[in-house]
């Protein structure tokens, strides 16, 4: 089957290129975590970064919310941050003398959580059904967030005394895994002219969005749409019973996290410019999506990744 290119969504694919080269010029070296945290948002997805820090994610984050024209707001997680320090509280108008809600910086577009395994527990399930169902509930009424709500979460793997493991549900919330890594030794040299050449001035072009009101929610939808052909459906389901049979792995692929690959297969075919989803999409976006749901027992995670997608026979595509 040949794979036609999609001429109806050039536009937006340009527009989209723009986003892609201004994360690029903030993030530089780095245009593979680029291109999976357009997927991440454009399949309506959240993202996992674990790393180490200074490394520019909450410069990434910042940047991607003023491309797309969206509300940042950033949480430093830390033990003794409350529930009600994300998602807001009612406190008491003497005035009016009746209660008003005061709104958490969960009630944004882009939402930094830094260090999120250093809340505790009950302060990271607070972001549970913001991030599943896009609404958070205080005091018994539920507050809707906007349909582009993106969360990106970072944690450090090398500093472990002070937090707390994201248990599987949570985990299960995010569509992605990525770890940015250090640059390039010529792009990290890059970095240090920029700062030299561009001290005291202001970029201001890099203030302006890109994508106008409700343009990200239309390419959103437009991902949703891609159709998913039966046979690669039973390749992602083959797939996703290899997770639950392996000996090495312990806890495989929900149904959800089935349903976020497809999107997010979905999102690559769509920066991809095809109408469909092919099984070289799923496969490309098996790692990051994987890693960040699999439990595995010994072994590499990636690697166990690779003997999967060997495994498990695609369809044949031509």
């Amino acid at each position: 089957m040949t794979v036609p290119v999609c001429d109806d969504k050039t536009a937006a694919l340009q527009r989209i290129e723009t986003v892609r080269e201004r994360l690029n010029d903030v993030l530089k070296g780095k245009q593979e975590i680029v291109h999976f945290v357009l997927v991440c948002l454009l399949a309506r997805g959240h993202l996992l970064l674990e790393d180490r820090p200074g490394l520019g994610k909450t410069t990434l984050a910042k940047a991607l919310a003023k491309a797309v024209g969206g509300r940042f707001a950033r949480i430093q997680c830390t033990p003794d941050l409350l529930p009600s320090d994300i998602t807001g509280f009612n406190i008491y108008n003497q005035k009016d003398r009746e209660f008003e809600f005061r709104r958490g910086p969960v009630f944004s577009d882009i939402l930094l959580a830094d260090e999120i395994n250093r809340a505790t527990p009950r302060t990271q399930s607070a972001l549970l059904e913001a991030m599943a169902e896009r609404q958070v509930t205080v005091d018994a009424e539920r507050f809707a967030l906007t349909d582009s709500f993106f969360v990106i979460a970072t944690q450090n793997p090398h500093e472990q005394h002070g937090t707390y493991p994201l248990p599987e549900a949570q985990l299960d919330r995010f569509a992605m895994k990525l770890e940015i890594g250090y640059p390039h030794r010529d792009d990290e040299r890059a970095i240090l002219a920029a700062a030299v050449t561009k001290a005291g001035d202001v970029r201001r072009e890099d203030e302006r969005p890109i994508l106008e009101p409700g343009e990200l929610n239309s390419m959103q939808t437009a991902v949703a749409a891609i159709p998913v052909t039966q046979p690669v459906q039973e390749y992602l389901v083959s797939l996703a019973a290899a997770t639950r049979s392996h000996h090495d792995i312990t806890l495989g692929v929900s149904p959800r996290g089935l349903l976020t690959w497809q999107r997010a297969a979905q999102a690559w075919a769509f920066l991809a410019g095809r109408q469909f989803v092919t099984p070289d999409d799923v496969q490309q976006v098996a790692v990051p999506v994987l890693s960040v749901r699999l439990g595995a027992e010994r072994g590499d995670t990636h690697g166990l990744i690779s003997q999967l997608l060997q495994v498990v026979k695609a369809p044949t595509w031509s």
